[in-house]
């Protein structure tokens, strides 16, 4: 089968303080994993705005984007899809995660435990570059 064209979509790294910010999935691909807030990039919406209202959408927190981490292809023939995920680091800023949009859970998580929770090894390497290009502070 055929994939459709590729769908640019957004993910985001939102650390605070030793925590990372995680959702587990409600949809497919990767279904029931845990993942990285983001989706979709709407006809007409820059990216950096895509990944704020994503991160807003599915776990209520707010955040700054400190920068670009990396452009990922999300290929999932088992679902029919191929993203081009556009990864970004982000600053806590206010709230408290809760699931919404199609996440089922969020939550902040320990980085020491983001190896056992995370089967994508896209999503840990990007989590591992967001934590490495960090300005202490």
């Amino acid at each position: 089968m055929a994939l459709p064209a590729p769908v640019p979509a957004v993910g985001v790294v939102c650390l605070h303080g030793d925590e990372v910010l995680l959702i587990r999935r409600g949809t497919p691909p990767r279904q029931g994993e845990w993942s990285l807030p983001g989706g979709r990039i709407e006809p007409g919406e820059a990216a950096t705005d895509a990944a704020i209202r994503e991160l807003r959408e599915e776990t209520g927190v707010e955040a700054h984007l400190t920068g670009l981490l990396d452009v990922v292809d999300g290929i999932f023939p088992s679902a029919g899809r191929h993203y081009v995920l556009i990864d970004y680091a982000a600053e806590w800023l206010s709230g408290e995660p809760v699931a919404g949009d199609d996440a089922l859970e969020a939550r902040f998580v320990a980085l020491d435990q983001v190896e056992a929770l995370i089967d994508w090894s896209e999503t840990r390497r990007v989590i591992a570059l967001a934590v490495a290009r960090r300005t202490p502070g």
